[in-house]
């Protein structure tokens, strides 16, 4: 016992002893009732002295000895007659001494009650004597007396101590079984039950979960119990057709509960301690065998087990590897899957499979091939269409190469084969025939001109973007940015910052490669090529060099007020440093290299770096507009490139590894001889303004055989994927200027609206469906938002399961951005003529949540938890 309830006791009895006596008393008795023992050793140990009262024990044969003491042999002092023994009426001798003297109880049952604010009635002190040893810990106390609860019943201190000892503040059925199950099924190694097993509650617990769950077997196991509230919740989004032979973990009756229990720890901060669990279950119940027969349509609405998502995914995988998937079924069975807890875990999978989806919606409506024979039109087709084909191969090969660092070994070999598909299709369908289409289309413009005639130049840029604007302008120039990953980062600019973002394009000067991009990125009047003292073809503008440290002088010449500037260093200074750099400047060229320099160490990681390219580039934007006070930027690149994730085959490679004497220059994608020249199997293209020299590219997707890198990443040649150069014309909106206040719903970034189609505002069922409307498609200013959809009674208590919509349709089609959501309202009674709301509320926070109101007509009623009465 604590010393604070001794002196408690003390106290109390000594304040007893000093109260004014009563009319015609002169002296005061006190019997100390202690049927429990609590304070017998230290009295026996002399630990309780009293200021002005003797203390006498009364024992098992001294009844009439302390009669003796109180009635002859001291009849003036005041006694304390310390009780932990009782006599029966008969045998009392101090029968008549105690009807006309005082009673003091101070057991350590009534301490404790009083102690945790709890009312001293029979049950209670029952109960709480029943877990004598919990409550001998002066924590555990003051843990219950803290408790969300108020304790008015045995049951609620039954679960008061099951809460302490699981460490949590609520005392509700579910948070408890939960907190148990997350310590581990394995009851020996769990210690939370083993703490329920040593005070004496583990007969209470079952109790509870056995009313509540309808778990019951003579041997309780926290495994079987977790089986069956899985299998049970299960039962409500699948047949029971589906789940013949397990029917001893399922109850029926008790569906309801499971699935609340299931659906509120799934949307818990706790989720993935359900992982493991869920997963101890599919290799219990053997479920993969199982689910691997059925149909996707059987399994894509049940959440729970993490296998599904493994079998839907083997299923279209070796649809895809057997060319027979569905795309459109595919992709819409993953959207909605991508709305589950579990879908992170194999996120890499499933993006792989859209995008292989979309490649094969692609080659369905391009089955016909590509035939057109003007080139500026197939240049056209590009880039308002064809290159969806290399962004959903670069998104494909993201995801795959991130499989590989987090890898399910259910679907690793599968994902693999797939892969090999996906680059057949990409290398000998796409590449081959439309590289094919476009330089049949180009070979004439490119030999005669150089260029595709109808086309925007490249070497025409400065001229005329730069030279004539009439405000300052930024130029970020992000070495080897194809097309299609600029579209990407024009989309996004287009969401996420108030500007006005146009999404161009020109041709890429011929060889594309680096050195000739950038050069016709400068001011010039004429580019010239010269043989360079290494062996090397260097470019003159206007009879000067271009290389990276020239670039700065060539801009000046002119505009005096410009400068060069590299990203590199740019995003290591500060603010100040940064800014200095820039003022009085009205021509600022920013050169970024994240792709080019990424394949000179890693080609594999190229379409990585495109994706650190994007938001590096968004961070230079904000830098422009936020500290530089720029509103007016170009986002170029000097030229693209090709990779493909399995190097050409030699027979896909024009032969060039013997040196010949006409040779000036030679790489994997374009050929410098001197004039004249002539080799086998490629293509002539004029070359710069020079008479001294011939070029030559591969045709299609061929590259020049010879040593060294180049076997994903090439670049130089004449393809699209080379030759588009990107050109982002972002103009950003100040709020006081008079285009953004004309059109201001136009430039402000707004994540879209979901909103409530169903008209029926009147809920007869526990399980039903509303449908809801995607106001607005993502695109230009709109972004797309995650809304999560639930509903709550008029004090804001949640009475539904959580379901989630991710709202990024970029359809026109108003159709297409419709979504269908199942709900569960949760097992308890509903009032007719109460108000319940349905709130849809972004998943982020940033907007006020939207609320419906809804009545909730059930003939449903549940009894109160009341296992222990």
């Amino acid at each position: 016992m604590a010393l604070p309830d001794l002196d408690k006791v003390i106290q109390e009895l000594n304040r007893r002893f000093a109260a004014p006596l009563q009319e015609f008393y002169q002296r005061r008795i006190i019997f100390w009732y202690d049927e429990d023992k609590d304070f017998e050793e230290k009295i026996q140990n002399g630990e309780i002295e009293l200021s002005d009262a003797k203390l006498v024990t009364l024992g098992e044969t001294n009844n009439f000895e302390v009669k003796k003491l109180l009635t002859h042999d001291d009849r003036t002092s005041n006694f304390c007659v310390y009780c932990p023994v009782t006599y029966p009426d008969e045998k009392n001798w101090l029968l008549p001494v105690q009807l006309y003297s005082e009673e003091f109880r101070a057991d350590l049952v009534s301490i404790w009650l009083e102690e945790m604010g709890i009312e001293n009635t029979a049950n209670l002190r029952k109960t709480v004597k029943d877990y004598r040893p919990f409550f001998k810990t002066k924590a555990h106390r003051t843990k219950v007396a803290n408790l969300n609860q108020k304790i008015t019943a045995p049951v609620h201190l039954h679960k008061a101590v099951i809460a302490v000892l699981c460490g949590v503040k609520d005392t509700g059925p579910n948070l408890l079984i939960r907190t148990v199950l997350r310590a581990g099924t394995n009851q020996e190694q769990n210690g939370i039950y083993q703490s329920l097993v040593k005070y004496g509650a583990d007969s209470v617990f079952w109790q509870m979960v056995a009313q509540v769950t309808g778990y019951r077997e003579e041997t309780p196991d926290l495994g079987r119990l977790f089986c069956h509230i899985l299998m049970t919740a299960a039962t409500r989004t699948m047949r029971m057709d589906n789940l013949i032979g397990l029917d001893s973990f399922i109850s029926i009756s008790h569906q309801s509960y499971c699935y609340d229990f299931m659906s509120e720890w799934m949307h818990s901060d706790e989720a993935q301690d359900l992982y493991g669990l869920a997963r101890e279950t599919e290799d219990e119940l053997r479920l993969p065998a199982r689910f691997s027969q059925l149909p996707v349509t059987e399994l894509v609405d049940t959440e729970f087990f993490p296998c599904i998502d493994e079998c839907i995914l083997k299923n279209f995988m070796a649809d895809i590897v057997n060319n027979t998937l569905d795309a459109d079924a595919a992709l819409t069975v993953i959207d909605r899957r991508r709305t589950y807890l579990w879908y992170e875990h194999v996120e890499n999978y499933y993006t792989g499979v859209v995008q292989a989806a979309n490649m094969q919606k692609f080659y369905l409506d391009h089955s016909a091939g590509f035939h057109t024979v003007e080139p500026h039109k197939v240049w056209k087709e590009y880039i308002s269409d064809y290159y969806h084909m290399d962004t959903y191969y670069r998104l494909f090969q993201n995801a795959f190469l991130n499989s590989l660092t987090y890898s399910n070994e259910q679907l690793d070999d599968l994902f693999k084969q797939v892969a090999d598909s996906i680059e057949n299709l990409y290398v000998n369908w796409y590449l081959d025939n439309l590289g094919t289409n476009w330089a049949t289309a180009a070979k004439d413009n490119l030999k005669e001109y150089g260029r595709i005639l109808e086309v925007p130049q490249q070497r025409d840029f400065y001229k005329s973007r730069v030279e004539n604007a009439d405000t300052r302008v930024f130029v970020i120039i992000s070495d080897a940015m194809r097309y299609e990953v600029a579209v990407t980062l024009a989309n996004e600019l287009r969401q996420e910052t108030q500007a006005k973002v146009t999404m161009e394009s020109c041709e890429g000067i011929f060889p594309t490669v680096t050195k000739f991009g950038m050069a016709a990125l400068l001011p010039h009047k004429n580019l010239k090529a010269t043989l360079q003292a290494n062996g090397t073809i260097g470019v003159l503008a206007d009879g000067q060099p271009t290389d990276a440290g020239c670039r700065d002088g060539i801009l000046k010449s002119a505009d005096p007020s410009s400068v060069t500037l590299q990203y590199k260093n740019i995003i290591k200074m500060k603010r100040a440093d940064r800014s200095a750099l820039v003022k009085g400047m009205d021509v600022v060229y920013i050169y970024h290299n994240r792709i080019d320099e990424t394949s000179h160490t890693d080609e594999t990681k190229v379409f990585a770096s495109c994706e650190e390219t994007i938001s590096e580039l968004k961070n230079m934007v904000r830098i422009i507009v936020n500290e530089f006070s720029g509103t007016r930027i170009f986002i170029t690149a000097d030229h693209g490139f090709i990779y493909t994730a399995r190097p050409l085959s030699e027979d896909a490679k024009v032969d060039k590894t013997t040196a010949s004497s006409e040779d000036v220059e030679v790489d994997r994608r374009y050929l410098i001889t001197k004039k004249g020249a002539k080799p086998n199997f490629l293509l002539p293209v004029k070359f710069l303004d020079d008479e001294n020299y011939d070029a030559f590219a591969p045709i299609g997707n061929t590259r020049i055989k010879k040593k060294g890198p180049g076997l994903y990443f090439v670049h130089g040649g004449i393809s699209l994927q080379e030759m588009v150069v990107p050109v982002i014309d972002y103009h950003y909106m100040r709020t006081d200027s008079a285009e953004y206040r004309k059109n201001k719903n136009k430039y402000d970034t707004k994540p879209v609206t979901l909103s409530l189609l169903s008209a029926s505002r009147k809920i007869s069922n526990m399980i039903f469906s509303l449908n809801f409307y995607q106001k607005e498609a993502v695109g230009a200013n709109r972004e797309a938002a995650t809304y999560l959809l639930y509903f709550t009674d008029s004090e804001g208590k949640q009475v539904s399961d959580t379901q989630r919509v991710i709202a990024d349709r970029t359809g026109s089609d108003n159709q297409d951005r419709t979504f269908r959501v199942s709900f569960n309202l949760k097992s308890m009674k509903y009032s007719s003529t109460e108000s319940y709301y349905l709130v849809i509320a972004d998943e982020s926070g940033l907007q006020l949540p939207q609320r419906e109101e809804f009545q909730i007509d059930i003939a449903f009623a549940v009894d109160d938890f009341d296992f222990f009465s």
